[in-house]
């Protein structure tokens, strides 16, 4: 076959692959066929020419739905805060399932590109959820304390549904952020040892779950032994942020790092197991 239709050949295949005329197995199959072995060999071009290529096969209804879909999430970025609360509700509900949605379809083909729609629909969530409260004289701590405890549940639930172990790990951060504002807004100083007992027992109580929960659910249980270290050092980091850092934050980080190495030393054949 002579040089000239090879290369049309080729260009051919290429239009039908990037307008699906073809499944990509296919093409990539024909594909094969027809190009030499230093074509087959070469190193991709990379995202930015697949980029331009995709710019440049565009049709000019795609210009004109992607022009069209970036200036309505404009408008709805800029007058949003003058739309009813139910409307707003609707759009924000709207584009985190939206998000979701495709993340999950993504996720069957690209692994990253799905998560981060994934983690890009939770945070759509968090920012308007806190937006709305802001604008509706609703920012008091009841409230906000009820949203984070709300959306940390469904975190905690899509999470383990979708397999994302550190969507799961964040909704239970964002329940120990509620919890840590309920102790602080008490007021009072407490000792070292009350801070202490604030969260130690919850950490012992998470690592009896990684455990319990091991045999159905590996990836939960790491998640949970993941949250039973997080509780282990709560206590310093709800003093240094909300206490003031007191004296005593020093020594009781080094000796419950010595302790919680000393402890996952020991018990490194039971615990291994649990998460992997």
């Amino acid at each position: 076959m002579n040089e000239e239709r090879r290369r049309t050949i080729i260009r051919e295949i290429d239009y039908w692959q990037k307008n699906r005329l073809l499944p990509d197995q296919y093409c990539d199959f024909l594909m094969n066929l027809y190009k030499s072995d230093e074509e087959i060999g070469r190193p991709d071009t990379g995202w930015a020419v697949r980029a331009v290529s995709v710019v440049n096969s565009a049709s000019g209804k795609q210009w004109f739905l992607a022009f069209g879909i970036f200036s309505v999430v404009c408008l709805v970025v800029l007058y949003f805060s003058v739309f009813h609360p139910v409307l707003q509700t609707a759009l924000s509900l709207f584009a985190v399932v939206l998000l979701l949605y495709f993340g999950l379809r993504r996720r069957r083909r690209s692994e990253a590109v799905g998560l981060a729609l994934i983690s890009l629909g939770m945070l759509t969530l968090l920012l308007a959820g806190i937006a709305m409260l802001r604008l509706h004289g609703l920012d008091t701590p009841l409230w906000t304390s009820l949203f984070l405890i709300g959306c940390g549940l469904f975190w905690i639930v899509f999470g383990i549904a979708a397999r994302f172990p550190f969507l799961h790990y964040c909704g239970w951060l964002a329940i120990f952020l509620v919890y840590a504002m309920l102790l602080a807004s008490d007021g009072d100083q407490p000792q070292w040892y009350e801070v202490e007992l604030f969260w130690l027992p919850a950490s012992f109580v998470f690592g009896w779950f990684s455990w319990f929960v091991h045999r159905w659910s590996k990836p939960s249980s790491a998640v949970l032994l993941g949250a039973a270290a997080t509780l282990w050092f709560m206590p310093e980091l709800y003093a240094a942020v909300l206490m003031g850092q007191p004296d005593w934050i020093q020594l009781a980080l080094i000796a419950k790092i010595a302790i919680a190495g000393g402890i996952f030393y020991a018990l490194r054949k039971q615990w291994t197991v649990w998460v992997a």
